[in-house]
C-alpha cells in the first residue's frame, strides 16, 4: 500500500514537471511567432517566407518608405548574417539615398559570401560613378560653374541615387544660381510632397517667387517655415528682408504721389540698395526713381535711372517715353525723338506718347535754328533790361571799327548780334519766337550776304549807331557815335 502511494507521488511530481516543460516550449514558440516571424521564417530556409520578406521591403521602397525597408532588412541580417540577399537589397537601398559608405559595406558582404556576382560588381561601380559625381557637383557649385554641376546631378546622381535629397537639395540650388525661376518652384515642389516641413525646401521655392516679385506667395513659404522653426537663421533673414524691401518701395511710392519728391528719390535709392540680385522688383524701382528724377528736371540722372529699366526690359514702352523726356532736359533732341518715336512705333495708338513725340520733334525743330538767347550770352529767363544790356556790351565789342585787323569776322558777329536784338528787344517776336514760330523769315534781310544786315543797303565804312538813353534800339545812336 505504501508503496503504490510513492509510486503514485513520483506520477503527479512527473506529471507537473512535463506540463511545465511543456508551457516553457510554448511560450519560446509563441514568443518566436509575434515576435521574429514573418522575418526569422525567412531564415529558415524556407524560400516562401524569403520572398515575402523582400517583398514587403520592394513595397516599402515604392511608396517610399526607405527607413521601413531598411529596419527590416536590418533586423533580417540580425537574425541571420548569412543572409546574402538581405545584404544586396540593403545595399541597393543606401545606394538610392546617397547613404554612399553603409552601401559600398553591404554590397562588399554580399560579394563575401556570393563573389563574382556581375550585378553586384555592377551596381557598386555605379555607386562609385554616382559617389564621386556628387562630390563634383558640389564643387563645381562653390566655384559657380552651375551648368556643368547639374549635369553631374541629373545625368548620373540622380540616375543611381534617385532617393538622394542631399542631391536633390542641391539641384534646387543650382537651379536658383541659373535663375531657373520655374525649375526652383517645381523640384522642390516634389521635395516638399514628400516631406512638406522640408526647410530648405521651403527656404528655396520661396526665394524662387521672391525674384518673380511673386511676394505674397513668397512670404506664405517663409512663415511656413518658421512655424516649424522660429529660429531659422536664413528664414528669418529672407522674411524680414523681404518686409524691409516692401516697406521701403511703399514709402518711396507714397511720397512720390505726395509730392516729396526728393525724399521718394532716397526711399528708391535705399530700396534699390536692399538687393541689387532681385531684378524683377528693381525693375519697378528703377522705373519709379526715373519718373521722379524727369518731374525734379534732373535729366542727366534721370537719364541713368530710365536706361537701368531699359537694360533690364528693352521692350519697357513708358521708360522709353521717360528716357526721351530726360533727353529733352539736358538736350539731347535727337535722342529723345528716337526714344519716344520708338515708344509710339510699339503702342500706335497711345496718344500721350503721340503728343510726347510731337514735342520732342518741335524741340529738335527747334534746336535747328539759331539760339538767339545763346548769342547774347542771356537765359532763356532773361529780363529785358538784361538783354539790353548785354546787346549794348556785345554791339561795343563787336563794333566793325573797332576791329580793323578782323572786321570780316567782327561785321558777321555784329549782325548776329543785331538780329537777337531784334527778336529778343521785342516782346511780341519774342513770344512767337519762344512759341516755336518761324519767325526769321520777317525779319529785314538787307545787305548782300542774305542775312540780317544792321549797316543798312551801304554795307561798307562809316557806321553810326545811335544808343537812346538806356533803350538802345536797332537804329541810331542817339548822342553814342561809333
Amino acid at each position: 500500500m505504501k508503496i503504490l502511494k510513492m509510486v503514485s507521488a513520483m506520477d503527479l511530481v512527473a506529471w507537473r514537471g512535463f506540463v511545465y516543460t511543456l508551457f516553457i516550449l510554448h511560450f519560446v514558440f509563441a514568443c518566436q511567432l509575434l515576435l521574429l516571424q514573418p522575418l526569422v521564417s525567412a531564415l529558415d530556409g524556407k524560400s516562401g517566407d524569403t520572398a515575402e520578406l523582400f517583398e514587403r521591403v520592394s513595397h516599402s521602397i515604392k511608396v517610399k518608405h526607405y527607413s521601413e525597408a531598411i529596419n527590416d532588412l536590418n533586423t533580417a541580417i540580425e537574425a541571420d548574417p548569412s543572409l546574402s540577399e538581405a545584404y544586396w537589397k540593403r545595399a541597393s537601398v543606401l545606394r538610392q539615398l546617397c547613404r554612399y559608405e553603409e552601401s559600398e559595406k553591404s554590397y562588399k558582404k554580399f560579394l563575401e559570401l556570393k563573389p563574382g556576382n556581375p550585378t553586384v560588381e555592377k551596381e557598386l561601380s555605379q555607386l562609385h560613378q554616382a559617389h564621386s559625381a556628387l562630390d563634383s557637383a558640389n564643387n563645381l557649385f562653390l566655384s559657380a560653374d552651375y551648368t556643368k554641376a547639374l549635369d553631374f546631378i541629373d545625368k548620373v546622381v540622380l540616375i543611381f541615387s534617385p532617393a538622394c535629397s542631399q542631391a536633390k537639395l542641391l539641384k534646387v540650388k543650382l537651379l536658383l544660381a541659373n535663375k531657373d525661376y520655374a525649375g526652383v518652384i517645381s523640384e522642390a515642389g516634389y521635395i516638399l510632397k514628400e516631406d512638406e516641413d522640408n526647410l530648405e525646401a521651403l527656404l528655396l521655392r520661396g526665394r524662387a517667387y521672391y525674384y518673380l516679385a511673386d511676394h505674397d506667395v513668397a512670404t506664405r513659404h517663409y512663415q511656413k517655415g518658421l512655424r516649424s522653426d522660429p529660429e531659422h537663421s536664413e528664414l528669418k533673414k529672407a522674411y524680414f528682408g523681404l518686409k524691409n524691401l516692401l516697406k521701403k518701395t511703399k514709402s518711396a511710392e507714397e511720397n512720390a504721389k505726395k509730392g516729396k519728391l526728393r525724399v521718394a528719390v532716397e526711399d528708391y535709392k535705399s530700396a534699390l540698395a536692399l538687393d541689387p540680385d532681385h531684378v524683377a522688383h528693381n525693375l519697378h524701382l528703377h522705373f519709379g526713381l526715373c519718373k521722379v528724377l524727369v518731374r525734379l528736371g534732373r535729366g542727366k540722372d534721370a537719364l541713368n535711372a530710365c536706361s537701368d529699366v531699359l537694360t533690364i526690359d528693352e521692350e519697357h514702352t513708358e521708360a522709353l517715353v521717360q528716357r526721351g523726356e530726360a533727353k529733352l532736359l539736358i538736350e539731347d533732341w535727337e535722342g529723345a525723338v528716337a526714344d519716344i518715336k520708338s515708344a509710339a512705333e510699339k503702342s500706335p495708338q497711345d496718344m500721350s506718347i503721340r503728343e510726347a513725340l510731337m514735342k520732342a520733334e518741335k524741340a529738335l525743330k527747334l534746336s535747328q535754328r539759331k539760339d538767339w538767347y545763346k548769342i547774347l550770352g542771356v537765359s532763356k529767363t532773361a529780363s529785358i533790361s538784361e538783354i539790353k544790356r548785354a546787346y549794348k556790351k556785345l554791339a561795343l565789342q563787336w563794333h566793325p571799327d573797332k576791329n580793323v585787323d578782323n572786321r570780316e569776322e567782327a561785321e558777321n558777329q555784329f549782325r548776329e548780334i543785331a538780329a537777337a536784338y531784334e527778336i529778343l528787344g521785342d516782346d511780341d517776336k519774342r513770344a512767337k519766337y519762344d512759341s516755336g514760330e518761324d519767325i526769321e523769315e520777317g525779319m529785314n534781310m538787307g545787305g548782300g550776304g542774305g542775312g540780317f544786315n544792321p549797316f543798312g543797303a551801304g554795307g561798307g565804312g562809316g557806321y553810326t549807331f545811335h544808343f537812346e538813353g538806356a533803350d538802345f534800339p536797332g537804329g541810331g545812336f542817339g548822342g553814342f557815335h561809333m
